[in-house]
């Protein structure tokens, strides 16, 4: 079959996009990108053409430029370019000039399909297509083993990402020149493709020559295992999707994770880090979290977004701004908690008089009901508690929604949005300056208190 018309197939078999779509090819000038813009050309799509110059091989760049227009000229399609300060955006952000490049191209590119506010997209584009083979799939397979990126990694360069397409991947740099030979293509060749010093061309010239001495067929035999690594990807995906189900608890904007439950997981380090991944944890912090499995309790880690708290049998994963500002944890030592009502003080001592006397901004509670660390946060719906003096008939505690306590309060919207309470393993003690929960309360056989008072801000 033609090199045109598995491209066709391909485009089909792979839903990879429609005949009528409008496409915006990435064109450097090179053989790859000139051999996709006449593989459009005679399927028969509708096109148009971008190229970037970053400006780093003087002349050379410029003249890329030009022949990339006169490539515009031969399809009669128009032409987008724009031009990159490469080296001072590298230096800048003090990353290499391959990932400045990269970093450079992709945001034109989301520019130019309008995923960036403000910007018209050139006559309704729709799809970017990269001219990426199968030769370039290869190397970021290796590229991406030896840094270590995991099994996601191992599906090299994926053919539709959103709207960016790369309909060449199931052809070889060898077909592509023949097709470019039998065809009578121009191109031009970038002479840092001879250099070794980006890592890419390293893999290229010197890394998979060297083993193709041993194993002839060793570029066949990786685009075959990119083709299994996908489908291992899948079945991956889907038994860690199980496992999330299984062991994630959605509680507001936190996740809670029984500790246990976990711990009877398997493979328990690899399920560990596809949950706490996508909330900013890196590779390296797993260990960390596996720690506090078994640590005490208050113990946390953190990324950029989120902290993993260890709560007695759970870990809570919340994000950081809602841990500082709506959730504090009170751990045995701590004597003062400044938050958003006030000031919250803590004592623990032996009653040794009769029955302390209680206020709303005054609480004694029996000690040995109560274990630390505490946990003060705003309230939420579904929180319930049961109310100090609040029976059943039979003379049992009656549990009771706060949102209905807060009701029968009379608390105005505003200072229910306000309400604070104080949690032990999981049970509202103490509606913060309302009422304690009756299972907390003094009673004759107490020992040791907790006194708790609010301080409120004037």
């Amino acid at each position: 079959m033609s090199l045109l018309n598995t491209f066709i197939d391909n485009i089909q078999k792979e839903n990879l996009f429609q005949k009528d779509d409008n496409l915006l090819l990435a064109v450097s000038g090179g053989v790859d990108s000139v051999v996709l813009c006449e593989l459009c050309n005679q399927a028969g799509f509708h096109f148009e053409i971008a190229h970037f110059n970053f400006q780093l091989r003087g002349e050379e760049s410029e003249r890329d430029e030009k022949f990339v227009q006169s490539i515009g000229e031969k399809y009669a399609v128009k032409v987008f370019i724009k031009k990159f300060a490469t080296e001072e955006y590298a230096e800048k952000n003090k990353i290499s000039i391959q990932v400045a490049a990269r970093e450079l191209r992709y945001e034109w590119f989301h520019e130019l399909l309008n995923e960036v506010s403000g910007i018209v997209p050139p006559s309704g584009v729709r799809r970017l297509l990269t001219a990426h083979h199968a030769n370039d799939n290869v190397e970021t397979l290796l590229m991406n083993f030896f840094k270590g990126t995991g099994i996601k990694g191992l599906q090299g360069i994926l053919p539709k990402q959103n709207k960016i397409i790369r309909p060449l991947l199931f052809a070889k740099k060898e077909e592509i020149l023949n097709f470019a030979n039998e065809n009578n293509l121009s191109f031009v060749e970038d002479s840092s493709n001879i250099t070794d010093k980006y890592t890419r061309n390293y893999f290229r010239n010197q890394l998979i020559p060297s083993i193709q001495k041993v194993y002839h067929e060793v570029e066949q035999n990786l685009i075959n295992n990119i083709e299994r690594f996908k489908e291992i990807k899948i079945l991956y995906q889907q038994s860690i999707d199980l496992h999330q189900k299984r062991l994630l608890e959605q509680k507001g904007n936190e996740i809670h994770i029984p500790v246990l439950k976990l711990l009877k997981t398997q493979p328990l380090k690899t399920i560990v880090y596809e949950i706490i991944k996508e909330y900013g944890f890196t590779a390296h912090q797993t260990d960390e979290a596996l720690h506090l499995l078994k640590s005490e309790s208050g113990k946390y880690i953190s990324s950029s977004t989120h902290k993993i708290i260890k709560n007695r049998n759970w870990l809570i994963i919340a994000p950081i701004n809602t841990v500082e500002a709506n959730h504090i944890l009170i751990n045995e030592d701590d004597k003062e908690i400044d938050f958003e009502l006030g000031k919250l003080r803590i004592k623990n001592y032996e009653l040794k008089m009769e029955k302390p006397i209680s206020s709303n901004l005054t609480v004694m509670l029996d000690a040995d009901n109560i274990t630390f660390p505490l946990l003060l946060r705003k309230w939420k719906q579904g929180d319930y508690f049961y109310p100090l003096g609040m029976q059943k008939p039979s003379g049992a505690l009656a549990k009771k929604k706060l949102n209905k306590f807060f009701n029968d309060q009379k608390l105005s919207l505003t200072e229910k949005e306000k309400a604070w309470v104080i949690e032990s393993n999981k049970k509202i003690i103490w509606v913060v300056g309302k009422r304690i929960d009756g299972r907390s309360k003094i009673t004759g056989k107490t020992k040791n208190i907790i006194e708790l008072s609010l301080a409120k801000n004037n």
